[in-house]
């Protein structure tokens, strides 16, 4: 989420998406999981903390990142050694790269 998300706005997307019978099971399970710590006050839907993704300590997202390490592996312009990073990196994070 950016910030200055309007909560409301954010949890009637969630309660949304739990009625879509376009979206995933998996899917409706994150908005589940969002909507019980909304009700709980465990998570900020008001934008402060600008994700509720799982972040590293710079406050990149975990996902984005290891993302983009996958595609410098696909990527005929990146060097050996820069592919040889990206692989250690994923493996590290339990990424299986084979």
């Amino acid at each position: 989420m950016s910030s200055g998300n309007n909560p409301g706005n954010v949890i009637g997307g969630h309660k949304a998406n739990l009625k879509n019978p376009n979206t995933s099971e998996e899917s409706k399970e994150h908005s589940r999981s969002v909507l019980e710590q909304a009700e709980d006050g465990t998570i900020d839907l008001t934008g402060s903390s600008g994700s509720d993704h799982a972040t590293d300590e710079s406050g990149k997202e975990t996902n984005r990142v290891l993302g983009g390490f996958k595609a410098t592996l696909h990527n005929p312009n990146v060097g050996e050694e820069a592919k040889q990073h990206a692989k250690h990196e994923l493996e590290k994070h339990g990424v299986d790269v084979e």
